[in-house]
């Protein structure tokens, strides 16, 4: 049996953290023995990983300059402090201080996985988490192999920064606990009838570019003259804001944030329409839940868009634009056959991403290591 651990920043909110608790749940208990190391605890996905997963947590809480004291110590000593027994194989699970923690392994029997979600084109993105880029190049090759969501993303990476041995390997969902899910109702009497529903889900942070889907609302509603009402499902520091925006423009009664869920399916659903408007992406969760449960895309160009949702395919993508957006969206709303050909072939593409698949193609690169 393979001893394997998890390394990742915390299990609070966001598609990667959610991600991995699908993968170590329905990983082969026969094969492997899964522990996930949350360098900061207290995150809301923590109850949902089983009982025979080992969770060890570096610090109860986030604390204030956390990256920044970090980068105080070598990542040897880093290693020391918060991984203390030996393992087979260490994944550090998202970019950044895991990955500069776990690089600081000095066992050469252990193999070590660094798993990329984010879209990084830059030696400024890449350095982060660490002191410089310098500092990152020399980390990363240290690792056997690297781990991608997407094509975009591996390309992205490993034009700044070679790896050894690279993968694409696409996120881990619960099919069937999401086709379960999505079947309970919404208790929701407050929807007129002819009402359109779109949703976003996602932190509520600048990247995810709710801003200009909330922009995109507005002029749906004012120069088109479509009943159309947005829910976004999710929480983050811009929330206030945009309920304040909203508030001003009078459309608080049509644009609601739903905040966190713990079952968000069943809202996902229930909408006639899923728009993505991230400015950027690495594989994601969001859209690929959408897929699964029959709800029709829309999304800017972003990371793994295409591996998704091929050339429209099985949904619109736009240009990574506010009115490319803004007209993607309004001409899906204005062809109803259109919304109900994408509803099928949403369906048929979501079939592909079933938890077995995906966790069999880990277990095989770990098995290869």
């Amino acid at each position: 049996m393979k001893k394997v651990l998890f390394v990742i920043h915390d299990l609070h909110l966001g598609g990667a953290e959610k991600v991995l608790v699908n993968l170590v749940n329905h990983m082969d208990r026969s094969k492997f023995d899964v522990t996930v190391l949350a360098l900061f605890g207290g995150g809301v996905n923590e109850p949902f990983l089983n009982p025979d997963i080992r969770l060890i947590v570096g610090h109860k809480r986030p604390f204030p300059g956390n990256s920044r004291v970090m980068k105080l110590f070598s990542p040897e000593r880093l290693f020391r402090y918060y991984i203390k027994g030996r393992y087979d194989a260490i994944v550090s699970y998202l970019e950044g201080p895991s990955a500069r923690i776990v690089s600081g392994c000095p066992r050469d029997g252990t193999k070590l996985v660094s798993w990329v979600h984010c879209t990084m084109e830059s030696q400024e993105t890449i350095g982060v988490g660490f002191r410089s880029f310098q500092e990152a190049r020399t980390c990363y090759g240290k690792f056997h192999i690297g781990v991608f969501v997407s094509q975009e993303v591996r390309t992205a990476f490993c034009r700044w920064i070679p790896m050894r041995d690279t993968e694409v390997l696409y996120n881990t969902v619960d099919s069937d606990e999401i086709l379960r899910d999505a079947a309970e109702p919404v208790e929701d009497k407050s929807t007129p009838d002819g009402e359109i529903k779109l949703i976003g889900v996602g932190k509520v942070v600048p990247n995810k570019g709710f801003d200009r889907l909330a922009r995109i609302h507005k002029r749906l509603r004012e120069e088109d003259g479509l009943p159309v009402h947005t829910y976004i499902l999710g929480e983050g520091f811009q929330r206030k804001g945009l309920e304040a925006w909203a508030a001003e423009n009078g459309l608080s009664d049509t644009f609601t944030f739903l905040g966190y869920q713990t079952n968000p399916y069943k809202y996902v659903a229930a909408c006639d329409l899923f728009v993505c408007a991230s400015h950027a992406e690495g594989f994601s969760t969001a859209v690929t839940e959408a897929l699964i449960v029959g709800t029709p895309v829309v999304t800017t160009e972003v990371s793994g868009m295409r591996e998704m949702l091929g050339e429209n395919e099985y949904g619109v993508i736009t240009e990574n634009s506010e009115e490319a957006l803004y007209q993607g969206v309004k001409e899906m709303l204005t062809a109803p056959e259109r919304l109900s050909h994408y509803k099928e072939k949403a369906r048929e593409r979501g079939r592909r991403f079933s938890t077995g698949q995906t966790v069999r193609a880990v277990e095989e690169m770990l098995d290869k290591l």
